[in-house]
């Protein structure tokens, strides 16, 4: 990393995708992989963004503690714990780019027309959350479809918004299972191999920007009000949506 530009690259690629996960509590893969994926060799940037982003989902836990609601959040994780092994399955055995277009198709246009119906007061929401069974099968789904796009944050996050949860519950809620799957995902690959020299350099490297996006996005998260997290989560849905169709 002796490359100024690649340095540059790094830090503002990792920046801005702390900056996102920090704000709206996921696509640190979506935003930073834009850059990333067309700087460095796959094989170094997926561990690269996989170890960052794990960074910034264990500060974001810690930032948010104090609402963090782990009974409903565990229910999410068993779901997505049971998920993973089939989507490892799959990509190992089947043509998954038609899917991540497909997902990536219905998570953009459920974005795009909730950004619309905002314009309209008279949104209303699902209701009764509680049902244990269906928070697991949208666990399983997020699990399911994190290992197939890096996003296992998606579906809970468009679970949440379909039954309008304040933002501080909301990331309560779905904070702990997006750590939780990325720990799991980094596991699995540090199963199959170790990171290399490369990837641990570039992190140590993007530690400073990888910091100032958390925190500064951390901080935004505590100051916008209900209405313009939601606005903000909508968004980073399509952007994320679209880039999986791009």
């Amino acid at each position: 990393m002796t490359d100024p530009s690649s340095f540059f690259l790094l830090s503002a690629a990792v920046f801005a995708g702390a900056f996102v996960s920090g704000l709206a509590g996921f696509a640190f893969s979506a935003v930073a992989g834009a850059i990333l994926l067309h700087t460095f060799p796959p094989l170094e940037a997926v561990p690269l963004m996989m170890v960052c982003s794990v960074g910034v989902q264990a500060a974001n836990l810690w930032a948010l503690r104090k609402s963090i609601q782990w009974k409903g959040s565990l229910i999410l994780i068993v779901g997505g714990l049971l998920g993973i092994p089939i989507a490892v399955y799959l990509l190992q055995n089947a043509d998954t780019h038609a899917f991540r277009i497909g997902f990536g198709a219905v998570v953009a246009l459920y974005a795009g027309y909730m950004l619309l119906r905002l314009l309209r007061p008279t949104l209303t929401h699902l209701r009764q959350m509680e049902r244990q069974g269906r928070n697991a099968l949208v666990g399983f789904g997020g699990g399911l479809i994190g290992g197939l796009t890096a996003m296992p944050g998606a579906l809970p996050t468009i679970w949440c918004d379909m039954h309008g949860i304040p933002k501080n519950q909301q990331r309560g809620l779905v904070q702990p299972f997006i750590a939780a799957m990325q720990i799991f995902a980094l596991a699995l690959l540090l199963s199959r191999s170790s990171l290399s020299s490369t990837v641990m350099v570039d992190f140590v490297i993007s530690l400073p920007a990888l910091a100032a996006g958390t925190a500064l996005g951390i901080l935004m998260f505590r100051r916008v009000n209900e209405l313009a997290f939601r606005r903000i989560i909508l968004v980073v849905l399509l952007l994320s949506g679209l880039s999986l169709i791009i």
